[in-house]
């Protein structure tokens, strides 16, 4: 079992950056890839993004695509969200998951195993 636990979310202005991180407990880690997604008040969990276990592909949506960057460090358990250009339209909570095999996934019944969210919030 892998258990995600994000990190870094907070409050930001239109334009700034965060970084977002997922520490993922468990041996396997590096067997699966990662997926970021995201939910607004009163929307449905979205995907963001998703690399694959050896980091070695990645894919974004289309909102996101160009401002983000997926990463990851199977030597240490974490992957990592990087958002630049933040908009108001990236306020959500924002998920860190497992997925249930080793290559990208967009779609939520592809994953296995959810942190608990963190809080991003872009307003001026």
């Amino acid at each position: 079992q892998v258990q995600p636990v994000e990190s870094g979310g907070g409050l930001a202005q239109p334009g700034d950056s965060l970084r977002l991180s997922c520490a993922a407990s468990g041996r396997t880690f590096s067997s699966y890839a990662m997926g970021w997604f995201r939910q607004a008040p009163g929307k449905e969990r979205e995907f963001v993004a998703t690399i694959s276990w050896n980091g070695g592909i990645t894919n974004y949506a289309d909102s996101v695509k160009g401002r983000s960057t997926i990463s990851r460090d199977n030597a240490r358990n974490r992957v990592y969200l990087q958002m630049t250009s933040l908009k108001p339209e990236d306020t959500a909570t924002y998920y860190c998951a497992v997925a249930t095999s080793s290559y990208v996934r967009m779609d939520l019944d592809g994953y296995r195993y959810w942190g608990q969210g963190t809080q991003v919030t872009v307003s001026s």
